[in-house]
């Protein structure tokens, strides 16, 4: 069966690919998510639930960074210079899943204190909760790229694991 580079990616190296490269950063990201859903509710920018959000925000970007950083070395450039690309279905699941560095780092940024640093919690919160959500469209875009066969998008060649 042909498979996007996403998919393969999350299927070899069982089970330790998917645990880096998709559960960890999605748990980290529904935490935020649940989270601020409940700061929101609450509009509580100092208990546990904030720190909570705040700690995760902060891991999620700088890991998420790390994981741009090596596949955009070990994969996308790659690919590239070698003609591997396996259709644009291919390109759109792999470039949206390492898009989801610009608002995970964005989170980050905003809970260390380098952008917004004189913004009032409710300007931070704004962002933050748009950061949120730019990520799940981004993210759910790669899946569902990732997901396809990339022969439906007009590829043929087979992939080999």
């Amino acid at each position: 069966m042909n498979m996007t580079h996403y998919m393969e990616l999350l299927a070899v190296n069982q089970p330790w690919n998917l645990i880096l490269f998709m559960a960890i950063p999605v748990a980290l990201a529904e935490t935020i998510a649940i989270t601020e859903l409940a700061i929101l509710f609450t509009r509580r920018f100092d208990g546990m639930m904030r720190k909570v959000n705040k700690i995760c925000s902060i891991i999620v970007g700088v890991y998420f960074l790390v994981i741009f950083i090596y596949l955009f070395v070990n994969a996308v450039i790659p690919f590239t210079l070698n003609g591997e690309w396996r259709g644009w279905i291919d390109i759109i699941a792999v470039g949206f899943y390492l898009m989801g560095v610009l608002p995970l780092l964005g989170l980050s940024l905003i809970d260390l204190g380098i952008i917004g640093r004189r913004w009032s919690e409710e300007q931070k919160l704004k962002y933050h909760s748009t950061f949120v959500g730019i990520f799940l469209v981004v993210a759910h875009i790669a899946m569902i790229f990732g997901m396809l066969d990339p022969s439906i998008g007009g590829h043929s060649h087979h992939m080999h694991m």
